[in-house]
């Protein structure tokens, strides 16, 4: 009989502090209306607190799932960590948040794939599900984006908030779970969406600090033409061959970076926005973890059987979709 991976749990973790619109119009040249009319975007969170990094976020999104569960850390086999603001450029932050959260018996590693890296971490864990390798395999999206966002950049600095959420994936003999996934990059959108500096093609140095090069760079207009399409048709087209009609899909997740690319996804897909996971407005583009927070605040929602669209657009470019038919009542 088939194994398939199924999510059986999930958390989420934002920090307490706000950075609202209000807050950025004293920053930058911006105002409130001007942010909300193009990104949809109201307010985001920021992890403020001296010493605290992505691997604290990652915590607080996992121990209180674990507890939630039942679970004991020890009991997790597998962690990777969808993020890019990773600790320390190594060791892996996986690695940071197995120490942290005391899974003892697990192994773990980083995936770095922009907004995209949740969806391409749970498509990577999903496969050692499959395969029987292991039972429990914690999957994390969390990103402290502020860390890399230039806040004297009015184009970039509205849009992106720190957070966390994870999922844990355990294999299923039934009709559910995650029952296809559609993954796609393209290197040449290196060029419009990047942080240039700080790997190894330009090492730090003082030249890179004084140009402000360890910050996201993105060129908007290139970035938004490439997403509007690629989230749109990628979503049309796991519905296309899964053969799913609008009617069939209880939710659309997708991934928080712009109103107007979700609401053009949703219209691709010809679902109804009353179906479609929004919460840019509280915590703007959390790159890694927007799609595991959506599914976090709606779990309470969610209803076995129920088929789910997860999708998503990122640097790089990187963008795909998930078809999940939802595996346990939440309520």
């Amino acid at each position: 009989m088939k194994i398939r991976a199924a999510i059986t749990g999930i958390g989420g973790y934002v920090p307490s502090s706000v950075l609202s619109n209000s807050d950025l119009e004293k920053m930058v040249d911006t105002n409130d209306e001007w942010i909300r009319n193009r990104t949809g975007i109201v307010e985001r969170r920021i992890l403020d607190i001296p010493g605290k990094a992505t691997s604290d976020l990652a915590v607080g999104a996992i121990l209180p799932m674990l507890t939630q569960k039942g679970i004991d850390p020890s009991e997790i086999e597998l962690i990777i960590c969808a993020t890019v603001t990773g600790d320390y450029i190594f060791p892996a932050t996986a690695n940071i948040i197995a120490e942290k959260i005391g899974a003892v018996n697990a192994w773990g590693y980083d995936i770095g794939a922009a907004c995209s890296g949740f969806l391409f971490a749970v498509v990577t864990g999903s496969k050692f599900i499959e395969s029987g390798a292991h039972k429990k395999v914690l999957v994390v999206g969390a990103d402290k984006m502020s860390a890399i966002t230039d806040y004297t950049d009015r184009n970039t600095c509205i849009l992106f908030g720190d957070g966390a959420g994870c999922v844990l994936l355990e294999p299923t003999n039934d009709d559910e779970g995650i029952m296809d996934t559609i993954t796609r990059v393209d290197g040449s959108g290196k060029d419009f969406l990047i942080q240039k500096a700080g790997g190894s093609m330009l090492p730090p140095s003082h030249e890179t600090i004084d140009n402000r090069l360890h910050s996201v760079y993105q060129e908007g207009k290139t970035v938004f033409k490439f997403a509007v399409t690629k989230m749109a048709d990628v979503s049309f087209e796991i519905m296309e061959r899964n053969k799913l009609s609008a009617d069939d899909i209880a939710w659309l997740v997708p991934h928080q970076a712009n109103m107007r690319i979700i609401n053009a996804t949703a219209e691709r897909m010809g679902i109804d926005k009353s179906k479609v996971m929004i919460n840019i407005h509280k915590y703007g583009n959390t790159t890694s973890a927007t799609l595991p927070l959506c599914l976090w605040e709606w779990e309470n929602q969610l209803k076995k059987g129920d088929n789910i669209i997860l999708s998503c657009f990122g640097g790089g470019f990187t963008w795909g979709s998930i078809y999940i038919k939802w595996s346990y009542d939440s309520n």
